[in-house]
């Protein structure tokens, strides 16, 4: 039978068996590195020791390639073709600043609080005479359609926004603001390793290139993310690395004009990490099997009871009062006049993963990110710890 959330939350023994890490803590932040699931470490330790007796690739099979970019495109809404597996985020977002034809007196969008790996590669556009325009917002992450339209104009080509803050939990309405981006003819990039895994995010008519590490929500390995690249947009984006794999070499013999991979498999340069695909593919296998809108209900249904509870225990919850569409898996949490690192400390020691993060103020908070396979009553001791 697949397996389902519901049926994962009410089976102790079988929640144990697919997430080892419950046994041991409880693990609230997957918004930072997650522990891999059983079948997720199982499946690369059985590739490992199949490489020891003959080729990696052949005796893991070259068809495992394959269906993690079918994978990919399923849990995208996307083409298989417009996939490409390249590792981490900042990579990845890295050969969208660096590829684009962008010249003098065209302008960006962005936001100088999103995470760095979704600031620095468009900052450094700044050399080519590109102006890189930072986002005016109303609180910490808290980015509406209407405030991103607002400060577009019609020498802006690109805008770059992350999916979900990192640190306030603020989800972006991806869908409904890539549409009227398209409808302007501006790019959309969106950096989604903060969303996808935990809420669906269907590409077409509304993103031109997406980018997300499996390392967090989508429960995979670190360095084996995935870039998508819209069909439209392959012949503008311009690969800025070149290898055997993604320009054309018959035999293995450099010719002498080259000609890249008629998909997005031109902006994967070499050789795969292996044991990385092999992980993401059975993380993605996982996740769709589980079905990424039961996960995200799930996510939800988690914050509206915690939310309040916080609230009620003297918390400040960052965007507490975010409506659905723009609430996300990560809770931000703080109190005036309290340590946060201390709390971070004791929760740990009562076997609680957290994190601490910071604004460019340097106010810290305490981020709480749970998952779904994370239980009820493992966020009611929660809860009665942060009551004290």
């Amino acid at each position: 039978m697949p397996l389902t959330v519901q049926g994962l939350l009410s089976n102790e023994e079988l929640r144990l068996h697919e997430f080892p890490v419950a046994a041991r803590k409880v693990f609230l932040a997957h918004a930072a590195v997650s522990p891999l699931p059983r079948r997720v470490a199982e499946a690369m330790a059985e590739a490992s020791k199949a490489g020891m007796s003959d080729d990696q690739e052949a005796v893991v099979g070259y068809e495992v390639i394959h269906q993690t970019r079918q994978r990919a495109a399923e849990l995208l809404g996307a083409a298989t073709e417009e996939i490409a597996l390249v590792g981490p985020t900042s990579l990845a977002l890295s050969f969208v600043a660096g590829g684009l034809p962008l010249r003098r007196g065209d302008n960006i969008v962005v936001y100088f609080d999103d995470y760095p790996a979704n600031v620095y590669p468009w900052m450094t556009l700044a050399e080519k005479g590109v102006q890189v325009r930072f986002l005016n917002t109303r609180g910490l992450g808290r980015i509406r359609p209407v405030d991103v339209m607002g400060q577009v104009d019609e020498s802006t080509r690109l805008v770059a926004l992350a999916s979900c803050h990192f640190v306030s939990g603020w989800r972006v309405e991806i869908e409904a603001l890539g549409r009227q981006l398209r409808e302007r003819g501006i790019w959309f990039c969106v950096d989604a390793i903060q969303t996808l895994g935990a809420f669906p995010l269907k590409v077409a008519n509304s993103v031109d290139f997406l980018a997300a590490d499996a390392h967090k929500w989508l429960l995979g390995p670190s360095g084996a993310g995935l870039l998508y690249v819209r069909r439209e947009c392959q012949g503008l984006l311009r690969p800025i690395v070149f290898g055997w794999h993604n320009v054309r070499c018959p035999d293995f013999i450099a010719q002498e004009k080259m000609e890249f991979r008629p998909d997005a498999r031109r902006y994967e340069v070499g050789t795969v990490n292996l044991a990385g695909i092999v992980g993401l593919n059975a993380a993605l296998g996982l996740l769709l099997e589980l079905g990424v809108e039961n996960i995200a209900a799930e996510l939800l249904r988690k914050r509206a009871w915690l939310v309040p509870e916080l609230l009620r225990a003297g918390w400040q919850v960052l965007h507490a009062d975010a409506s659905e569409v723009n609430a996300g898996g990560i809770l931000t949490l703080s109190r005036d006049d309290t340590n946060l690192a201390e709390w971070h400390a004791r929760l740990a020691r009562e076997g609680f993963v957290t994190s601490l993060r910071a604004d460019r103020s340097r106010r810290q908070y305490l981020r709480l990110s749970p998952h779904f396979y994370n239980t009820d009553t493992e966020l009611q001791r929660l809860v009665e710890i942060l009551k004290a």
